[in-house]
């Protein structure tokens, strides 16, 4: 299966500040990765890499078969999705939901005289439909709930039909309604054969939607554990990510973390047998 990107000992390095330190991860096409960390760990640098939106200090990288360095970026970019809260601040509040979508056609934020064709118009359509968003086509991007918000920042993100997705923390700032609407839309999508590989950032284990396939664990820009989300997963690799003693619950590939009750080893219900 080819790979979607490979980073290869990468390092980020600022001003009396290791970012990232010596990442080696790849990811193949057909999974869908879920990034776990505590704040300052390094989720947004890492996202900014594999979104060809920075460059590393150290080491290679290589997406969607082409080498940071040595391609032209602009190009690149438009075969890369990427929701976050910093492409949400960009765009107009006065602007329709519609052209919101539309817009990504042209890798732009704020529709001003460029000219669209009649497939634009169509896949827009489609994919507010699959979305559920059809219903808001004519609403201002400033009038949305936060909810409504993320579904039309993803819908924009798809609009090109991309070869890779990065989802920052698209559940943040959603109350438990508008989350689990969201993580079973997410849900569909991680099974859809015909998705693009699938990278999100998220702090909470409740926020991996069923489908995800692997885990990255990050702590001072450092990899804790990764792989098979079923294999990497772990307590100890939670507790060891966010530096305290953590319980992982698992209920059919959906998770729960707690910190754990004082004299009791931080293991998965599985490892005891019993229920927590």
């Amino acid at each position: 299966m080819p790979a979607a990107f490979e980073l290869s000992e990468v390092s980020v390095m600022r001003p009396g500040k290791l970012l990232l330190a010596d990442v080696s991860w790849t990811v193949d096409e057909n999974e869908r990765w879920v990034v776990l960390g505590p704040n300052g760990a390094g989720k947004t640098t890492l996202l900014q890499i594999i979104g060809a939106s920075m460059h590393p200090t150290v080491g290679t990288v290589d997406i969607l078969g082409e080498r940071l360095g040595q391609v032209d970026l602009s190009e690149l970019r438009t075969r890369i999705g990427h929701t976050s809260t910093k492409v949400a601040e960009r765009i107009p509040p006065a602007e329709s939901v519609r052209d919101v979508v539309l817009s990504a056609a042209y890798a732009v934020t704020g529709r001003w005289n460029e000219e669209y064709d009649e497939h634009d118009h169509a896949r827009a359509e489609q994919i507010m439909g699959e979305w559920g968003i059809a219903p808001l086509a004519g609403r201002t991007f400033g009038t949305l709930s936060e909810g409504e918000r993320k579904r039309v920042l993803i819908a924009r993100a798809l609009m090109t039909d991309p070869e890779l997705l990065l989802l920052d923390e698209p559940g943040a700032g959603l109350d438990l309604g508008a989350r689990e609407d969201l993580l079973a839309s997410l849900e569909t999508l991680a099974h859809d054969d015909d998705s693009p590989a699938l990278v999100m950032v998220s702090h909470h284990v409740e926020e991996i939607p069923i489908g995800f396939t692997h885990v990255l664990l990050l702590r001072d820009g450092k990899v804790v554990a990764q792989g098979p989300i079923d294999e990497a997963l772990t307590a100890d690799n939670l507790s060891r990510t966010f530096g305290q003693r953590i319980q992982l619950d698992d209920d059919g590939g959906r998770y729960a973390a707690r910190r754990a009750g004082y004299g009791r080893r931080a293991v998965r219900p599985a490892d005891t047998g019993e229920n927590a």
